[in-house]
């Protein structure tokens, strides 16, 4: 898997090749403590008087590296990946090797400061389900015509199983008797975030309930091809 980098990454890291490999390797050090840290404004002033050059020269050298080991570390390229990503920006191959040097020594480290700054998402505990549905009825008497009321019946599953049935008397000004069964499927997730129990209520149609499901079960068979499976080895 090759890393494919922009015209702005290539002119950032263009910076390179004018200084010597001391200080490639120094800023290899700063790229890390950029991510640990953030930036830093007066290590690229410092380095900008060293070197003779503007402080956004310096800073955009070691973004540019940072974005290039992040990335590297992040997608677990291989040592000739690796080379051959870099191959294309012309450097020496002193340089080249130098490069490879600061990915190898640092990429567990990029790894786990990048899981570190990942924001922890809630995960699922429980869930309680319930589905309403509203059916229009219409009932003739023998002496008063017809009576117009609905069904609203529920069916709840989860910490408390219960149905339920309620008859509703509805005034006549409800005329259109199509499209009068309603049906609604409301969900409560239990669920846990950063050790503290959180609920989410949901609440859709069956159609759509329906098509999420189809979807979640279509990326299910998709994570099961060869394609996904390379994709899942090289993120862990």
């Amino acid at each position: 898997m090759l890393l494919d980098l922009s015209e702005e990454h290539k002119e950032h890291l263009a910076f390179l090749p004018q200084v010597d490999s001391a200080v490639v390797a120094e800023f290899g050090r700063i790229a890390v403590e950029f991510l640990r840290r953030g930036s830093n404004p007066k290590i690229y002033e410092g380095a900008a008087r060293k070197l003779n050059v503007s402080s956004d020269t310096v800073q955009h050298g070691v973004e540019g590296l940072t974005y290039l080991l992040t990335e590297s570390s992040k997608l677990m390229i291989s040592e000739l990946d690796f080379q051959d990503s870099v191959f294309v920006l012309g450097f020496s191959e002193e340089l080249n090797r130098l490069l490879l040097q600061l990915y190898l020594d640092n990429r567990k480290e990029i790894r786990s400061i990048l899981s570190e700054l990942a924001p922890e998402l809630p995960s699922y505990h429980s869930l309680e389900w319930r589905l309403d549905v509203q059916v229009l009825w219409i009932q003739q008497r023998p002496r008063h015509g017809f009576a117009l009321g609905n069904i609203i019946s529920s069916k709840s599953c989860g910490a408390h199983e219960e149905e339920m049935t309620v008859l509703r008397p509805l005034s006549l000004a409800s005329r259109s008797l199509r499209q009068q069964i309603k049906p609604a499927v409301t969900i409560k997730l239990h669920l846990n975030q950063n050790g503290d129990p959180t609920t989410k209520v949901l609440q859709t149609d069956p159609s759509t309930l329906l098509h999420l499901v189809q979807q979640l079960e279509q990326a299910l068979e998709e994570m099961r091809t060869n394609h996904c499976r390379r994709v899942v080895r090289n993120i862990k």
